[in-house]
């Protein structure tokens, strides 16, 4: 099976999707947009109020703030994939359960194994969780790190920029790395777990 096939076999997959409470109530599932050869992939948390009417992502006040992030740092929206870690909106645009998540975790796998992307950027504590669990968004945005062959570059969610203006700057500086990044300016570093609580005891 092609690439094309196979993304429209997926997406036709989440459209109809039963596998945790969310269908229930959904307009649309929202598998993602974008091209199969695009570069960056962008990943989100889950779709709101107007992703789910349209069933395409980043479409409300998020998204157009991430449309003007894209253009400050010289990137075409129509040349990158964007996607959600769930593809149903929870109600009231609450966090993703890990019900949730774990539902649509095989979806999210085989959109990256699809699209291949060079850099996969995180946006928000719910996507970043997929490659660092055990870090805080705070702590690790604008800093590209390589899990294994795969780069990632975490932020955080435009919403929260929205909800809380002091981070703005700090986004809008994050999109300036990122196009760094993309130029070779700026090199991934290797990433290094955090030590668990049962490896802290060992000291």
């Amino acid at each position: 099976m092609d690439r094309t096939k196979a993304i429209e076999s997926l997406n036709a997959e989440i459209k109809s999707c039963t596998l945790c409470p969310l269908h229930a109530g959904r307009t649309h599932a929202v598998p993602g947009a974008g091209p199969l050869d695009a570069d960056i992939m962008f990943i989100g948390e889950a779709p709101g109020f107007h992703e789910d009417q349209q069933g395409i992502p980043f479409v409300g006040a998020a998204g157009k703030f991430l449309n003007e992030l894209l253009d400050s740092a010289g990137i075409d929206r129509n040349k990158v994939f964007i996607t959600n870690v769930i593809k149903c909106r929870p109600p009231g645009n609450r966090d993703p359960d890990t019900q949730e998540v774990g539902a649509c975790k095989d979806y999210l796998d085989r959109q990256i194994a699809l699209i291949k992307p060079k850099v996969i950027v995180t946006l928000g504590r719910h996507s970043m969780a997929r490659a660092f669990p055990d870090e805080k968004v705070s702590r690790v945005h604008g800093i590209p790190r390589k899990v294994g062959s795969q780069v990632y570059f975490p932020m955080y969610h435009p919403a929260a920029a929205l909800h809380q203006p002091s981070l703005r700057p700090t986004v809008e500086e994050d999109f300036r790395r990122l196009r760094q990044l993309l130029e070779g300016e700026l090199l991934p570093d290797e990433y290094t777990p955090p030590p668990t609580v049962e490896q802290l005891s060992l000291f």
